[in-house]
This record gives structure tokens, C-alpha cells and sequence, in this order.
């Protein structure tokens, strides 16, 4: 280590680290100098053995390119000298702390036990702190002149980038220039280490021309956003920790969201790019968590009030309507025209809008309000007597539905179009589902009233026969029509209707949608809670045979149903736990955790243990959204 007019440095000499060693105590003896020159020599000057030329191309401190002496000065001086011992004094004195004071001080440090590399390195970091400060104070100023001093700064400190200790100065003026020569960011990229220790300040101002490299920074956070989302929805073990829980404004404060808003800052090409990713992703694997992200992206950088960024993203204002509808757990006459305002607003030549739209859509969160508004809505109308196609907002309810679930057909195509809601869903599915809700609504009406079996037969009969085929046709050709029935029938569940879910589930066994893990999910937590109901051969044939065998080949579903039985296993009939447990034996195609899972479960059945418990009430499966208050009449 040594020190030059009053600023520090190390000195990194390879081999020749005895040197500092030599300095650092109190003078050695005799023999063990001349040990230690014997073999400093036999380094240096056997052929082949140590090149530091080719190291200083690769580890270069930049000492040399500033006039300082480093690690070619002190190689030349011992290998052209008689006396190395005494060349290393006079490196030392020559580059020594410039203090006449300090160097009559140094041996008391000695007499203390205090080594020198000790010493130095304290100096080392206190000028060095001091420095950073100084140059953030800087940093916050504005003008040329800052610009000015920050840039001849950086031109004069760079060349010692690669010298660890002071690293941290370099980076701090970096950091604090807004606008980077490519010069210095090429010789960042090129260099793991320096790349890995530039902070992210600096960093945008490479990913901007280098999108590979910043794909290979985003990617990590891609795939552990979505696994975070599937840990929730596939949790056996956490009855409470459900996915649609938290609200809006706590799952945009996850990890993944916020060093993302912070990687991309208030760069608009950097928000594109990442933007890019989730389409092409969405495209790729189908995932609608990656519809969720760019949804919750654009709020977090809009709690950020980074206005450089949404005041360019067409979706921000109709992104931010449907963000507050959810919050507030409605959407009213206001809102609705708003939302429909954004969407008739759409000017040819800017369709191009839509697929963004549609994918903020396609976020589940988005799907189970709009679903569950639609139900309330439809609730509403039953109680006061009227028709679908009268309640405006409940169109638009639709209208949104459509172009969301049409997201992944509409950005893979490129044909950037609002699909047509096909009238019939209002005039004749909507209508029918609403039959079904009258039905329950006097079955468990006359379960309250005083007994009489011959009227409460004819009840039964009447009010709890087959689904009109209006919904089973519907259900098999519109998304829309199969998502209100999927949340129809979570409506049931919910209410613990035996027979209004015996009616409707089965008709969702020919639904893709239906075994989509959201819904999957939220139906099984809701079917944990009437274990007793699976006691009885008929309500487990309707669940297990009509229902989820005609999805059992997917994984996902197995995963699903192995959480449900973990619950409810000691209230099922032993053949049908038998035969459910053999059709659910895993295969080698499938991952590890279906294998863990099973062989709990299977465990946890031989060893005759109880079930974990239940909460009593199903408080905790109030989804925010379940909750939303019935829109006043028009």
C-alpha cells in the first residue's frame, strides 16, 4: 500500500505481496530478508513463470495511465536495482502519505501492534467516504457547471475502475451523471465484476442499447413473480393465504413489482422492453400472471408518479378507472362511462391499443371483479324484476370480459379488434343462469318455512331439475358465458347450496376455463368447507366423476384435487378414497412437488391422522371483490 499527494491507493503486485508484509512489522531479521528477496528474485526473473504484463492487460489498476507509479514502477525498480530492500524504502518513502509529522508517528503504531496495512486501510476508507459525499452533494446540484465537473472527474478518476478500493468513487460519479459516453459503458460490459458493481442508475444507460442484457437482468425477476403466484395457488397447507386477498395496493408492493419500477426508473424504452417481454411470454406459455404484472407495473410506476412513463402508456388512465374500481369494491354510473369512454374513444389507426387493453383485461384480478359484478348485478335484477340487456352496466361488464378473455387470440394474431359480444349471451344465457338463481332462491327460501312434505317435495322437484340447455350450450362455445357460469357456481359453494352446485358443475366439465388454476383454487377452498356433503355417493360423484375427472390428465388439476382430499379424505366412503387415490398416483412426467404431495396424503391416510383444522366461517374466503356492493337502479 502506499499513499500519493494526499490521495490513496493500493497496490496489487501479485506474487510480490511480501512487500507489504515486509512493511507492515517491525523490522525482520537478517535471514528472513534474505529468504524473501531469494525468492522474490527466483519469481521475477525465471522465464515464463509470471507475466505481469499480460495481467496488467487484464486487471490493470490504471495507476500508470494517471503518472503514478504502480505495479510496472516497482517491478522495474527491484529487478534494476542492487538492493531490493532499499528500493522498497524509497518506492514507500517516494509514495508515502505526503505528512512529514505522520511518518515519525508510523513506529509507534508498530509498538502498539497496529500492522500499517491496518493503518492505510482506515485512511484509505475515511478519504474515500468522504469523497462520495462529496461528490452526491454534487450530484443534486443542477446546471452545466455540475455537468462540467462531474465529466472531468469521471475522465480523470476512470482509468482506476479497477482498483477495488477505489471503485466506489468511480461508481459514484457515474451514477451521478445523467448521461454516460458509451465510451466508459463499454468497458462496464465488457467486465463482469465492474458490470456487477455498477449501480442501477448507471445500468439503465446500458440496457437502453443492449436489450439482451437487460433481458437476462429481467428474466430471473419473470419467473420468480410467477412462481410466487403459483406457491399461493397451489399452498395445501394455508386455508387463509388466498389468491384473490390482498388488495390492488399490497400485491404492487411485492418484490418483483418494485425492483422492476426501480430497474426501468423513468425510462420509456426500458418500460417498452419489459412491456415487450410480457407480450412475448403471454404469446409463448399462455400464463395470464404475466397480464397481472403489466396491470400491476404501470400502477406501482404511477404510485411513483413517474410521469415520463405514464403519460405515454395509452392504457394508464383505463388502467387506473378499473384500479380504482376494485379498490373501492365498485363500479358505479360514473366509473362505468369512464371505462366505456376509454374504450369508444379508440380512433383508427391507434387499435394497436387493444391488445395492450386486452391483456390488462386478462389479469385474473381484473376477471374476478368483473365476473363478480356481473353476478351482484344479476342478483340486483332478479330482487327488483328486470332484464339484463335494460342495465348498461352490466353490458360494459361484459363487453370487458370479452376483450379480456379474447387477450392471448387477439395479440398472437396481430388482428388488433374488438371482438362482438354476441347479443344471445344477454338474451337468452343470462336469463336462464338467472332461472337457476331463482330456483335457489326459493329452495332455500321454503327450507325456512314451517315443514310440510308434500309442499316441500313439490318444491324440490320443480326448483332442482337439469340446467336449462341455454347454459349448457352456451358454457361449451363463449368464454364469457362459461366465466359468469364458473362464478355462478362459486356462488353456490359459497352459500353451501348442495343442490345448486350439484346442477351447475357438471355442466363446466366440457370448459376449458374451468380448470384454470384461479377458479380451481378458490373452489376448492370453498368445497373444503363442505366436507360433511362428501359423505354422500351422489354429491362426490357430480364433484370427482363429472367435474374434475374430465381434467385429471392435467397436472395442474391433479395438484388441485390432492389439496382437497387433504382435507376432506376422512369423510369419503373408503372405495371412493381408494379409487381416487389410484387415480391419482403420479407418474414420472410429473414434477416433484405432485409426488411430495401425494406421498404426504398417502402418508398422512395410513397413519390415520386427523385433517387440519378448519376456520369455522368462511370469513377468510370473502375475496375483496365478493363483497361489491349492488349497483343502484338506472
Amino acid at each position: 500500500m502506499y499513499f500519493f499527494n494526499g490521495v490513496t491507493g493500493l497496490m496489487d503486485t501479485g506474487r510480490a505481496g511480501f512487500v507489504i508484509y515486509v512493511t507492515s512489522r517491525r523490522r525482520p531479521s537478517t535471514e528472513y530478508r534474505e529468504h524473501v528477496l531469494r525468492r522474490f528474485i527466483y519469481t521475477f526473473s525465471k522465464p515464463g513463470c509470471y507475466d505481469i504484463s499480460s495481467e496488467l492487460k487484464m486487471q490493470g489498476t490504471g495507476l500508470e495511465e494517471l503518472g503514478v507509479p504502480g505495479q510496472i514502477a516497482l517491478r522495474e525498480a527491484l529487478t534494476s536495482c542492487t538492493d531490493p530492500l532499499k528500493a522498497i524504502e524509497e518506492f514507500q518513502l517516494e509514495n508515502g502519505i505526503l505528512l512529514p509529522s505522520l511518518r515519525q508517528m508510523l513506529p509507534l503504531l508498530d509498538l502498539h501492534g497496529l500492522r500499517r496495512l491496518d493503518f492505510h486501510t482506515s485512511v484509505l476508507e475515511e478519504l474515500r467516504d468522504k469523497l462520495v459525499v462529496h461528490i452526491n452533494e454534487l450530484g443534486q446540484k443542477e446546471g452545466r457547471e455540475r455537468d462540467k465537473i462531474l465529466k472531468e472527474l469521471l475522465s480523470k478518476s476512470f482509468p482506476l475502475v479497477r482498483l477495488k478500493a477505489l471503485r466506489p468513487i468511480v461508481m459514484c460519479i457515474l451514477r451521478n451523471i445523467p448521461h454516460i459516453e458509451d465510451k466508459y459503458l463499454r468497458v462496464l460490459v465488457k467486465d463482469r465484476e465492474l458490470y456487477n458493481d455498477t449501480d442501477t442508475e448507471v445500468k439503465r444507460q446500458i440496457w437502453k442499447d443492449n436489450q439482451s442484457l437487460f433481458g437476462d437482468e429481467v428474466s430471473p425477476l419473470l419467473t420468480q413473480y410467477c412462481k410466487e403466484k403459483e406457491l399461493i395457488l397451489f399452498d395445501h397447507q394455508n386455508l387463509t393465504n388466498l389468491f384473490f386477498s390482498p388488495s390492488p395496493k399490497v400485491r404492487r408492493q411485492g418484490e418483483v413489482v418494485q425492483k422492476l419500477a426501480h430497474m426501468i426508473g423513468s425510462s420509456v424504452k426500458l418500460y417498452d422492453m419489459v412491456l415487450q417481454f410480457l407480450r412475448t411470454l403471454f404469446i409463448r406459455t399462455r400464463n395470464v400472471h404475466y397480464c397481472t404484472l403489466r396491470a400491476e407495473l404501470l400502477m406501482a410506476l404511477h404510485d411513483l408518479e413517474v410521469q415520463d412513463i405514464i403519460s405515454v402508456d395509452p392504457c394508464h388512465k383505463f388502467t387506473w378507472c378499473l384500479d380504482a374500481c376494485i379498490r373501492e369494491k365498485n363500479v358505479d354510473i360514473k366509473r362505468s362511462r369512464e371505462l366505456q369512454g376509454f374504450l369508444d374513444g379508440i380512433k383508427r389507426g391507434q387499435e394497436t391499443v387493444l391488445g395492450d387493453l386486452s391483456m390488462t383485461l386478462c389479469d385474473p384480478y381484473a376477471i374476478n371483479f368483473l365476473a363478480t359484478s356481473a353476478m351482484k348485478i344479476l342478483q340486483h335484477l332478479i330482487n327488483v324484476e328486470n332484464l339484463p340487456r335494460d342495465n348498461t352496466i352490466l353490458i360494459l361488464l361484459l363487453r370487458m370480459l370479452s376483450l379480456g378473455l379474447s387477450a392471448w387470440e387477439m395479440i398472437n394474431s396481430q388482428e388488433f379488434k374488438e371482438p362482438k359480444l354476441d347479443p344471445e349471451i344477454v338474451s337468452k344465457f343470462l336469463p336462464a343462469l338467472m332461472s337457476l338463481m331463482v330456483d335457489d332462491q326459493v329452495r332455500n327460501l321454503n327450507a325456512k318455512l314451517p315443514p310440510d312434505e308434500r309442499e316441500s317435495a313439490i318444491t324440490i322437484i320443480e326448483h332442482s331439475g337439469p340446467a336449462p340447455d341455454a347454459c349448457q350450450n352456451f358454457v361449451q362455445y363463449s368464454s364469457v358465458a362459461a366465466i359468469i357460469a364458473m362464478y355462478y357456481t362459486l356462488h353456490t359453494a359459497k352459500h353451501r347450496d348442495r343442490v345448486g352446485l350439484m346442477r351447475v358443475l357438471g355442466i363446466l366439465a366440457n370448459c376449458e376455463r374451468a380448470f384454470d388454476d384461479p377458479f380451481l383454487h378458490f373452489l376448492v377452498s370453498l368445497l373444503i368447507h363442505m366436507a360433511d356433503e362428501f359423505a354422500t355417493e351422489d354429491f362426490c360423484t357430480v364433484v370427482f366423476d363429472e367435474f374434475f375427472y374430465a381434467g385429471i390428465t392435467k397436472e395442474n388439476v391433479t395438484r388441485h384435487i390432492l389439496k382437497l382430499l387433504w382435507y376432506i379424505y376422512p369423510k369419503l366412503p373408503q372405495a371412493r378414497l381408494y379409487t381416487l387415490m389410484k387415480s391419482l398416483t403420479p407418474t414420472s412426467q410429473n414434477n416433484d412437488a405432485v409426488h411430495k404431495l401425494y406421498d404426504a396424503l398417502q402418508e398422512k391416510i395410513g397413519s390415520q391422522q386427523e385433517p387440519p383444522s378448519i376456520p369455522p366461517n368462511l370469513d377468510y374466503l370473502e375475496s375483496p371483490l365478493m363483497s361489491v356492493p349492488t349497483p343502484a337502479p338506472l
